[in-house]
């Protein structure tokens, strides 16, 4: 039985080429370099890992001569290498957008204080014409903030045309006798008093054209100067 797998072994051999028992011969002397050691169970290190890893990327027939620990384990050991190469390399490159030089940021500041009138989008085009590579978006930063001017509140617009500014409220009001009276009231808000108050009893129960009474037509010229139409007159 012995003569039979010698034999087998040495067609084996013959049939293999020369690199591949090459490779074969330095993984088993690794291995049993790995067993002289002094542990009672072989630890590999990080040279031995990285043997393996390299092994099993040249060398189709690896898992044949692996005998200390499972095929599973070196590509567990090659995905965890992979990963430390990629988290060396990312921490050594500079991480975000480059920073924007003092030249650019003087240009910029002074093209806008220079053109009150030009947006971020002018400043640009104008950058891209000098060649200077840059977003439109870095321009909108690299702008000084220029004050907004202040805007007058709803207080102070009312206190600005309250000379001009009238209410006018048109309402209903039932009496004792069960009649409806249109009521058409102006108010002048300058000098908080009504100026004009209308109170018809309609016909046939519609209430009565207020904007087109003669009464109110000339309420209107007399507040302000001139006949106002409204919509549909």
């Amino acid at each position: 039985m012995s003569f039979v797998l010698a034999l087998l072994g040495a067609l084996r051999a013959t049939l293999r080429t020369r690199t591949d028992l090459v490779l074969e011969n330095l993984a088993l002397r690794q291995q049993l370099a790995l067993l002289r050691r002094r542990s009672k169970r072989p630890q590999f290190g990080r040279f031995d890992r990285a043997f393996w890893v390299w092994l099993s990327n040249c060398w189709a027939g690896w898992r044949r001569t692996l005998h200390l620990v499972r095929p599973e384990t070196v590509i567990r050991w090659h995905r965890q290498g992979f990963r430390a190469f990629w988290t060396w390399k990312s921490r050594r490159a500079r991480l975000g957008r480059p920073p924007v030089g003092l030249e650019l940021l003087k240009l910029v500041r002074t093209m806008a204080l220079a053109n009150p009138l030009w947006g971020a989008p002018r400043i640009h085009g104008e950058l891209l014409k000098l060649g200077i590579e840059v977003s439109q978006r870095t321009v909108a930063r690299l702008m000084p903030r220029r004050p907004k001017p202040p805007s007058q509140t709803w207080r102070t617009f009312l206190q600005n045309h309250v000379a001009d500014l009238v209410s006018v409220d048109f309402f209903v009001v039932p009496t004792a006798t069960f009649r409806v009276l249109y009521v058409f009231v102006v108010l002048l808000h300058h000098r908080r008093r009504v100026v004009l108050s209308l109170a018809r009893v309609a016909a046939g129960g519609c209430p009565p054209a207020a904007p087109t009474d003669p009464d109110v037509q000339n309420s209107r010229i007399r507040l302000f100067g001139t006949r106002i139409r409204y919509a549909g007159e």
